[in-house]
């Protein structure tokens, strides 16, 4: 009898621990956040203004664990036309990895545009994959766009 209930405690403690090795691990840093997503990265977007040509541009930028974006820098081309860049604003995360930003770019100090877009992380929160959603110009002209934006953690 006693060895009878040793085997079957013994195929249950089998059985749980099978059970608990089997679940996938949560990630011990938790779901997407501000503070998964702070840091350095370096971006490129590619696409086209609609009615004035193709745009490219690379460059860094941070962003803050209170979703900021204080202080990005890039080289662009629109049209061929090429211009010193730099970045602020702010951004969002939400705990699936969605998110927006909002941007100004300026060059020599003087606002070029105003750009929101939605964004995911992924790759653990080192990559952001985007779309520009709106390009607004300081008078109030809104850009079409087709522009994606890819970027990755230092």
């Amino acid at each position: 009898m006693t060895t009878k209930i040793a085997r079957i405690c013994l195929a249950i403690v089998f059985a749980a621990t099978l059970a608990i090795t089997a679940v996938e691990p949560a990630h011990a840093a938790g779901p997407c956040s501000l503070a998964r997503a702070a840091g350095n990265y370096s971006f490129t977007d590619n696409g086209t203004v609609i009615g004035v040509g193709p745009r490219t541009a690379v460059g860094t930028l941070t962003l803050d664990s209170r979703g900021n974006i204080p202080n990005g820098v890039a080289t662009s081309s629109l049209n061929g036309s090429i211009a010193v860049e730099t970045v602020s604003g702010t951004y969002t995360v939400n705990p699936d990895c969605s998110g927006n930003i909002d941007v100004k770019i300026y060059s020599g100090g003087t606002e070029l545009f105003e750009i929101t877009g939605a964004i995911a992380f992924d790759d653990d929160v080192k990559q952001i994959r985007g779309i520009f959603t709106s390009v607004t110009a300081p008078d109030g002209t809104v850009l079409l766009t087709v522009i994606n934006l890819e970027a990755r953690k230092q």
